[in-house]
């Protein structure tokens, strides 16, 4: 399980890089084409009109997917936002405790936006919404990004919860200064 798990985790971190990379592709383009239309308003007196159909939705469409599907990944890594100020200096029980108490709140937390996710996901898929740009993308496909980065995010966290309640060192902790081995 802990192969699949661990799988899990790193393929959603591919998944966010090559849709940065996407991000970039898709940006390289319009400038490209930018740089096509201004050399052709130079030459010719007139720009061709080169654009990238709703380039500008596609990498928010492509940031919102990189960010959803990193966020397993990163907490895995430890390199989420995590205020250990306040725990640092706690022995090692009521440190746990703390560990526990927080990865359960974020597992549930986590699981109450992801329910809603995949609810807002359902309903632009059933009303068949589009979005706006030049480009009709239906909507329900860049949301389920979103949805399936959380329900990953979730089992990262109850994961994590797991190992803690075991007496087992998080990996989000594995390589922190304050890890809980103290």
């Amino acid at each position: 399980m802990r192969r699949v798990l661990d799988s899990l985790y790193r393929l959603s971190g591919a998944g966010a890089a090559v849709f940065l990379l996407a991000i970039c592709g898709t940006v390289l383009l319009q400038v490209g084409a930018n740089m096509i239309d201004s050399a052709a308003a130079l030459l010719t007196g007139k720009p061709i009109g080169l654009a990238v159909p709703s380039y500008s939705e596609f990498t928010g469409y492509f940031l919102v997917t990189a960010s959803f599907l990193a966020l397993a990944n990163t907490l895995r890594a430890g390199s989420h936002i995590r205020v250990s100020l306040l725990i640092r200096g706690l022995a090692r029980r009521p440190r746990r405790l703390v560990e526990l108490w927080c990865t359960a709140v974020g597992a549930v937390l986590s699981a109450y936006f992801a329910w809603f996710a995949i609810d807002m996901v359902m309903d632009s898929y059933r009303f068949n919404d589009v979005s706006p740009g030049i480009v009709a993308v239906p909507i329900w496909i860049p949301q389920s990004s979103m949805a399936v980065g959380l329900v990953i995010l979730v089992i990262a966290l109850v994961d994590e919860f797991a190992t803690l309640l075991r007496g087992g060192t998080p990996e989000y902790e594995k390589g922190d200064h304050g890890e809980l081995n103290n």
